[in-house]
């Protein structure tokens, strides 16, 4: 275990770093530091003084790699791509690029808290509802229930999220008037603003969901394992929880564990749509300001979370199964 963690732990980092280096190539040089002055200074008509003091604010008057002839004056550490690249691998993201921005890392951590509290519920009631209804479809395969269901599966999962966002803020919001129609407020007051958008998600999610882990359900109940546990006499209750539901638990997590990042990244559809102020919200801002510091650390911070998640789903894989190894 210890050589797999190890070994897992070398590939994240080798693939981290050709990320964040691929990040850094494409974005300067889409846009050098001049260019990215004029976007955020109002366009072409700015003077050499402000877009050289916009430069100097960031760091970006610095070269942006290390030439060789300025190598007897300047140290590596003295460069755009050691300061604003590099310096991710220690989290410390500097300053956004737009001038109404801050600290990064501290909205980061600000806006973090607020993605939780959307996606934590989120990700734990899509769980139970995905897996409770999908062992109901397969309980009562090849019945009128069983029809339906799959059905509404299909229904569900050909909707776009986007009718999902606009229907339920018109009916709950102003015909109803149950929950507002956006915003956010932070301790409990927080609840009556994240009730709307975790319903419709977990609505937009769940048939996409039940159906893949019906199928899996499924094709673990035509085993023999299972005919021998229905031959002695256990009920079809027992059989579908005990076994089923146990011996189908790898591709569950394997399905779940994939949604993590977005746990901790936030949704970017339904933040920006219902004013939560998450990282997605976050990050669709920062597109909008064109301010590639911010969209480069999420880069950064989204390929970090990715490499971990499946790093603990491998090792959830023993959890569960006794039979995988990790060599």
């Amino acid at each position: 275990m210890l050589r797999f963690i190890l070994r897992r732990i070398g590939y994240g980092a080798l693939v981290l770093l050709g990320v964040n280096l691929l990040t850094f190539v494409l974005f300067f040089t889409v846009n050098t530091p001049d260019d990215m002055a004029r976007l955020n200074l109002g366009g072409k008509r700015v003077s050499a003084e402000a877009i050289e003091k916009w430069k100097a604010e960031r760091g970006y008057d610095k070269p942006l790699y290390l030439n060789t002839a300025e190598q007897g004056t300047r140290r590596v550490t003295e460069t755009i791509f050691w300061e604003r690249s590099v310096s991710l691998f220690a989290l410390e993201f500097g300053r956004a690029d737009s001038e109404s921005a801050g600290n990064i890392g501290a909205e980061v951590v600000q806006r973090m808290a607020v993605s939780l509290q959307l996606a934590l519920p989120l990700f734990v009631l899509q769980l139970i509802a995905s897996t409770a209804f999908a062992l109901l479809l397969v309980m009562f395969r090849g019945t009128a229930l069983d029809f339906w269901g799959v059905v509404a599966c299909v229904l569900m999962l050909s909707i776009s999220s986007l009718f999902y966002i606009i229907v339920g803020q018109v009916l709950f919001s102003r015909v109803l008037m149950l929950a507002p129609i956006s915003g956010y407020a932070p301790g409990l007051d927080a609840v009556k603003f994240l009730m709307l958008p975790i319903l419709l998600s977990l609505v937009a999610r769940l048939g996409g969901e039940a159906r893949l882990y019906r199928a899996m359900f499924l094709e673990e109940a035509s085993k023999d394992y299972v005919r021998t546990a229905r031959a002695k006499g256990l009920a079809e209750q027992v059989v579908l929880y005990r076994h089923v539901l146990r011996n189908a638990l790898i591709p569950i997590i394997t399905s779940a564990g994939s949604y993590l990042p977005y746990v901790f990244l936030g949704s970017l559809v339904f933040e920006s749509f219902f004013g939560l102020p998450g990282l997605g919200a976050y990050v669709i801002e920062a597109i909008g300001k064109q301010d590639f510091a911010v969209v480069r650390t999420m880069v950064f911070v989204g390929s970090l979370l990715y490499i971990a998640t499946y790093a603990l789903i491998d090792i959830a894989y023993t959890w569960v199964d006794p039979r995988v190894r990790l060599g």
